[in-house]
């Protein structure tokens, strides 16, 4: 089979590009402004089929007319099957996670989402919260972006029925991670001028006799403690 011509690819790139741009606007804005697992895949095909339309000699033009309007169809059937039934919603998009729950990380939520402290601090770090402490609630919605409800300002940092604690300790240049994923953060105790042997001491003034029994602990500047320990599954 012979190439494209220059002009025949050029007629090609602009149907394409035309299409794409009309069936975008008539499935709405949602499927750029809100990326779902839905919207990814639709929009992941659409940019395929319009690629295919545009370059691929052996793709008819009717056939990739064709796949582009039905595809686009079939979007925008289940875009109003999502508004009008929860249970359709919740197959496509799946349910919003609850990553941090009155102050308290959700360790087997954190797993479920496959997402780290890591990665769970960097998307704090985006909203404002540089230290899980100032977190009451942390949710992670559907379209893979974070909802943060931050502490109360005259919150203390130590509340009835959580593992977080307040100990008296020196005062540091900075808020420090010191357990993280129930190990020590040595690098971050060198960094501290501390031993392994104050942190322990440390956790046994808070109630906790092992390191294994915390998921993630952190020094704040002022020396307390915040101290999340593992959910019992």
């Amino acid at each position: 089979m012979f190439p494209l011509s220059f002009s025949e690819l050029t007629l090609r790139l602009l149907l394409a590009f035309f299409v794409l741009i009309l069936l975008t606007r008539i499935m709405g804005r949602k499927e750029i402004g809100q990326m779902t697992f839905f919207n990814f895949v639709s929009a992941i095909s659409l940019g395929t089929i319009g690629a295919s339309l545009a370059i691929d000699q052996t793709f008819k033009v009717s056939h990739g007319l064709y796949a582009l309007l039905a595809w686009a169809l079939f979007t925008i059937i289940l875009g109003y099957l999502d508004i009008k039934s929860k249970k359709v919603r919740t197959i496509l998009n799946g349910d919003p996670i609850i990553l941090i729950k009155d102050g308290k990380v959700m360790d087997q939520e954190m797993k479920k989402a496959r997402i780290d402290l890591d990665v769970l601090k960097a998307m704090l770090r985006k909203k404002n919260a540089f230290s899980i402490s100032e977190v009451d609630y942390a949710i992670l919605e559907t379209d893979g972006k974070i909802s943060v409800l931050k502490q109360e300002v005259n919150q203390p940092l130590t509340k009835s029925g959580l593992s977080s604690n307040s100990i008296t300790s020196p005062i540091f240049p900075t808020t420090t991670e010191v357990i993280s994923d129930g190990k020590i953060v040595q690098k971050n105790l060198d960094k501290l001028h501390v031993t392994e042997s104050w942190l322990h001491q440390q956790l046994q003034q808070a109630g906790v006799n092992s390191v294994s029994d915390v998921f993630y602990a952190e020094v704040q500047k002022d020396g307390t403690f915040y101290i999340d320990q593992v959910k019992d599954s």
